[in-house]
């Protein structure tokens, strides 16, 4: 692999107040857990934080100190419930108890710098505690520090919106009282697969939005590397942190070519090349390379490599799919998960062609049954192959699986080009 000069986009614009609300709710969220205790009420005080915010501030504009002025809210509705109980007067004395001895207020007006522990990293490890099963450390985690919605959560895991609900309200409870700090060196160890498990996860969803009109979120793959950095600064010589945040940064390097003008998706071999972040993939390709120092070298790390590979392609042409295909061998035995697998069928097919690559996914069909991306590798195989109407129905298939609609668009699209051939 080899460094690659350029420099960094034009930033997009001043954030919106989706934006603001976004990246500030999980530290507004810290500030009152470590302050007051009651997870679970905490949340829904900052929720309503927030929904004052969005009817609040389009009208009357964002405040100097927009954390500030959610905080301020979001702990006097937390104040309001805690007295609010039909035990009132043992509420009020636990709410007196839990109360900081100074009156809260918020920061001067004007004042930008990060607090002095990163309450959303201890929010985190938090989420991530280990008496909670890895399932509900994910779901936790993305709700209180990722930002999405219960359905989002429940579309990524390929569980219903019900049963997503009832993990998150589970999780909640399980972690009610529990101190709010930084685990010690060796629980921080237990917890960090699964923080490293839900930061990809924050990350794929901002890339690739499983549902909703736009492909991209891209706050929330901003928020999922920001927090990436701050567990490598806790954590330096971890192989899997530095190996994570690298490949985050070679997979959103790519992120400006990925939408046509109109939001429309843009399949990799088609992307404009010029367009992709050559400051973000010489970060993410020496991150790479450091990683592979530190032993051992596990998923995130091969993952990283092949990112990076792809990356310095300047051509599709020019991709060295013989190399990614014995990386993809080696992933898949390090972590079989199905979309590693699938992967690995995608570089079969470029390397021993497509026919080769389809038998492949029969093998997939019972672990990826009615996920949309298994579909859609195969109507791209099989249009390879010269099966264009196997293709065509394959990738109408994958439309009415997914519900992002710019792949939905892009799926149709690819099947009525295939009616007209």
């Amino acid at each position: 692999m080899t460094a690659v000069q350029g420099r960094r986009p034009v930033p997009e614009g001043p954030p919106t107040v989706e934006d603001l609300l976004r990246l500030h709710a999980p530290q507004v969220l810290g500030a009152l857990v470590r302050r007051y205790g009651h997870f679970d009420l905490a949340e829904d005080s900052v929720q309503e934080a927030l929904l004052a915010a969005a009817r609040q501030w389009p009208e009357g504009g964002v405040p100097e100190n927009p954390r500030g002025w959610l905080i301020r809210v979001a702990a006097r509705r937390l104040t309001d419930l805690l007295r609010a109980d039909e035990a009132r007067r043992r509420r009020e004395e636990t709410a007196a108890r839990l109360a900081p001895r100074d009156t809260f207020t918020a920061p001067p007006p004007g004042e930008d710098r990060a607090p002095s522990a990163d309450d959303t990293l201890t929010l985190l490890f938090l989420c991530c505690h280990p008496e909670l099963p890895p399932a509900a450390q994910i779901a936790l985690t993305l709700r209180a520090v990722g930002g999405l919605t219960t359905a989002e959560i429940a579309r990524a895991h390929l569980v219903s919106e019900a049963t997503m609900a009832q993990r998150v309200s589970r999780a909640k409870q399980k972690i009610r009282g529990l101190p709010f700090r930084q685990p010690g060196p060796g629980e921080r160890d237990r917890r960090l697969a699964a923080v490293l498990q839900v930061l990809y996860v924050i990350f794929n969803e901002g890339y690739t939005a499983t549902s909703g009109r736009l492909l991209v979120r891209s706050d929330l793959a901003a928020e999922a590397i920001r927090l990436t950095r701050a567990v490598r600064e806790l954590l330096p010589s971890e192989g899997a942190v530095t190996g994570l945040l690298a490949l985050m940064l070679l997979t959103d390097a790519r992120r400006a070519a990925r939408t046509g003008p109109h939001g429309e998706l843009v399949p990799l071999d088609e992307q404009d090349r010029t367009r992709w972040d050559r400051a973000a993939i010489e970060e993410g390709t020496a991150l790479v390379e450091e990683s592979l120092g530190q032993r051992p070298v596990g998923a995130y790390q091969l993952q990283a490599v092949i990112a990076a590979l792809h990356d310095e392609a300047r051509t599709p042409d020019a991709t060295d799919w013989p190399q990614i295909l014995a990386l993809y061998d080696v992933l898949v035995a390090v972590a079989p998960e199905p979309m590693a697998e699938l992967g690995r069928a995608v570089a079969v097919a470029m390397v021993h062609g497509p026919a080769a690559g389809l038998a492949r996914l029969t093998a997939l069909e019972d672990r990826l049954k009615d996920h949309h991306r298994l579909e859609a590798v195969r109507a791209h195989l099989l249009e390879r192959s010269g099966d264009l109407a196997g293709a065509r129905a394959a990738y109408r298939t994958a439309a009415r699986l997914t519900l992002s609609e710019p792949e939905i668009q892009y799926l149709r699209m690819r099947a009525a080009r295939l009616t007209e051939r």
